[in-house]
């Protein structure tokens, strides 16, 4: 296993010979690396260290498709009863991405502390994902979204970033970029495109959502999710309500108000209140 020191050397070395563009949500340069731009050097770190189990789930996304949501519901319904009761759920004082941490930083955190299953996000297009997820047993949930909404809410979303006394991003710009694939973790339509061939060659590792059909019936899209992780809910818990208790905990208007939402930042440095600015 490289150490993060190790990885950050290969890194630097490495895109001294890629294309490189401006990135426009923050001051950090996006790299073309097979296929993908990149952020940051923790996409070789996971790739080269990130070791899978069997048990573990991976919720991916390209950014502002739906991560934040689709972390909530799923961490309220694997642990809906294994490590705590709906009322003490830990969401209610902790962002998503807190409880559910990205890989690509995950030489920031003590991810091997995280109590089975595994919960874990990246927004790592599928052929870069690190080996061991591809090989093992564990679970991929992918959320997509209307590319012109991602679009307009990753440009509300890096405005926010920029502060109010700074000038908005020019949306013409913006949209010339996005359209030529450049921006993080772009091509939008290869990122796509690689979880749902992978889907259909192999169905029971990897669940493809839509998030208009998450949010048009975000009930039944629940119990689907439920049975793919093989977490249903029984009987008695749907007479009881807690589908519904678990809609109500994790509705967006729910979680922008929560206080943990609306204060501190996780370890990506972005503000918890900007992943609720535009939705």
């Amino acid at each position: 296993m490289s150490t993060e020191k190790e990885v950050a050397d290969e890194f630097e070395a490495i895109i001294k010979n890629l294309p490189r563009e401006k990135n426009l949500v923050n001051d950090v340069h996006l790299y073309y690396y097979q296929g993908c731009w990149i952020l940051c050097s923790g996409v070789f770190s996971s790739q080269r260290n990130f070791m899978a189990r069997g048990d573990d789930i991976i919720l991916s996304s390209c950014p502002k498709s739906g991560t934040t949501w689709l972390k909530a519901l799923v961490f309220s319904i694997v642990n809906r009863t294994y490590l705590f009761a709906l009322a003490d759920n830990p969401l209610l004082k902790a962002n998503p991405h807190e409880v559910v941490p990205f890989i690509e930083f995950y030489q920031s955190l003590n991810i091997e502390t995280i109590p089975p299953p595994r919960l874990l996000g990246t927004h790592l297009f599928y052929d870069l994902l690190p080996p061991s997820i591809k090989t093992s047993s564990c679970k991929i949930v992918y959320v997509s979204r209307n590319p012109m909404d991602q679009f307009i809410s990753h440009w509300h979303f890096s405005c926010k970033l920029k502060g109010d006394e700074v000038e908005p991003h020019h949306l013409e710009e913006c949209f010339d970029r996005f359209c030529r694939g450049i921006h993080g973790y772009g091509p939008f339509w290869d990122h796509v495109l690689g979880y749902w061939k992978a889907s259909l060659e192999r169905p029971h590792k990897i669940l493809f959502l839509k998030y208009v059909e998450l949010k048009k019936d975000t009930a039944s899209n629940i119990k689907t999710l439920a049975e793919f992780l093989e977490f249903p809910f029984s009987e008695d818990e749907e007479k009881q309500g807690v589908v519904e208790e678990i809609l109500t905990l994790c509705s967006l208007e729910n979680l922008k108000n929560l206080a943990a939402n609306k204060n501190g930042m996780v370890v990506t440095g972005i503000p918890n209140s900007v992943y609720f600015c535009n939705t």
